[in-house]
């Protein structure tokens, strides 16, 4: 058998010239304890998670009305001008199926997977599916240069809720600066541009996972079922960067839309809710540009953490802190300090649609070519409560999704989101989920 070390690298022939893939981090490399050495095509649909940590207020943020023409109550009052493009989704649940409830990890899960999760706990874990985003990208993704974006807010890059399997995460972008100079920097094709010549140092860079196939294979064979896992979303992440070299050799479509941005200017990052808020709009007003110039059609937007460690400025004490030990205004009714994060978290959600909305598509705009899945892992985050998880889906994937509603689940998986979406992407789904979590029945009130 072969010997695999840190120091292995795949080998093979590219254009008469000896190339080397490098290998991640495998188990086999460890010692015992696992110690780290506007053309007529049609318009596309969009697809993006939001996500933000602790969760909410119940009786401050779901509407009492059900269907069309719902109330807004004072926490989700932010989303007013954009109320009747947003569904509200109450009722639906983590159903743990005997599973541990995994302190904000279990919730967050269960709504992006279909899954309650086996391992985890205070914001980060393992995931026992993908998460919805890696089934939509595989679906709609491949004709763009980058299969999904993610960013963080928080100035943390592992701050993400994007996983295939495992306990690796895709990891986000958390300086404006870094991602506009990663979708409009030298390698960016303007897709408006009258004359376009392929860059002769991508043509080179491409194709190598196909000259290195062979000791591919071998090492395959060789390494156990948690490296093979490893390896092949290694591969997959190779496949994918190839991929976008591919479509950097062809001319792109036109896009109608498409505003090439200047560079942004240096913000502080952090976790104080003015160096988030303007991460945030920073981000996102970059990702909106690079959506309308179909550099991507899929995003995560991760506001904070899940034990969210948003604070303000001059204090030491975090959001996730306040939701535990702040004491319940008894006038009022809940945790006054805690809830100024519940409402600005919405507000920055507001700002978000804000932005989707201000650019104009065919007779629509890119949120009506949009579904954003917004959502928080806790509904109470001072019991850590995973029932009635506060779920929005904002836009209309084209028509496709009948927004403006607040559709009532009684208690059924979160999971029912999930399907709902993937079939209105047109994805060939009857069914989602897994263990307690697993359902076939799509929310048709939305279709």
């Amino acid at each position: 058998m072969a010997k695999w070390t840190r120091r292995k690298v795949l080998k093979g022939v590219l254009g008469g010239s000896a190339v080397t893939v490098a290998l991640p981090l495998l188990d086999c490399f460890l010692n015992g304890n696992g110690e780290a050495l506007a053309s007529g095509a049609p318009i596309p649909t969009r697809f993006g998670t939001w996500f933000w940590g602790c969760g909410v207020n119940a009786a401050r943020w779901f509407p009492d009305k059900v269907g069309a023409d719902y109330d807004l109550k004072d926490e989700l009052k932010a989303i007013g001008p954009y109320k009747e493009k947003v569904t509200v989704l109450s009722g639906f649940n983590c159903i743990l199926g005997g599973k541990p409830n995994l302190a904000h990890w279990s919730g967050i899960m269960a709504t992006f997977t279909g899954a309650a999760p086996s391992k985890g706990g205070m914001g980060s874990g393992t995931a026992d599916a993908p998460t919805i985003d890696c089934l939509v990208a595989d679906a709609i993704g491949h004709g763009t240069r980058f299969h999904s974006l993610e960013m963080a807010c928080t100035g943390q890059s592992s701050v993400s809720y994007s996983m295939r399997t495992g306990s690796t995460v895709n990891p986000s972008e958390v300086d404006p600066i870094s991602l506009y100079r990663r979708i409009f920097g030298p390698e960016f094709k303007d897709p408006n541009a009258d004359e376009f010549k392929p860059d002769p140092a991508v043509m080179v860079r491409k194709s190598v996972l196909s000259a290195v196939q062979d000791d591919r294979k071998a090492l395959m064979r060789t390494v156990g079922s948690t490296d093979r896992v490893r390896v092949d979303q290694y591969f997959t992440s190779v496949r994918e960067m190839e991929q976008q070299l591919g479509l950097m050799l062809e001319k792109p479509a036109p896009a109608e839309a498409c505003v090439v941005p200047k560079e942004p200017g240096k913000i502080e990052l952090g976790p104080t809710w003015d160096a988030a808020i303007a991460s945030h709009d920073a981000l996102a007003q970059l990702l909106v540009l690079t959506l309308a110039c179909n550099q991507t059609r899929v995003f995560n937007v991760a506001l904070s953490i899940a034990a969210s460690n948003l604070r303000r400025a001059g204090s030491a004490v975090s959001f996730h802190e306040l939701t535990h030990e702040e004491p319940i205004d008894e006038k009022n009714g809940y945790q006054p300090q805690a809830t100024f994060f519940m409402e600005k978290s919405m507000e920055a959600f507001a700002s978000m649609l804000r932005m989707l909305d201000s650019v104009k598509e065919g007779d629509g705009t890119l949120l009506d070519h949009s579904l954003v899945l917004a959502t928080s892992e806790s509904n109470y985050a001072k019991l850590h409560s995973i029932d009635s998880l506060p779920i929005l889906v904002a836009g209309t994937a084209g028509g496709k999704w009948r927004s403006g509603l607040h559709v009532a689940g009684k208690g059924d998986p979160s999971s029912r989101v999930g399907l709902t979406i993937q079939q209105v992407l047109g994805m060939p789904v009857s069914s989602w989920g897994d263990g307690a979590m697993a359902t076939s029945k799509p929310i048709t009130e939305v279709l």
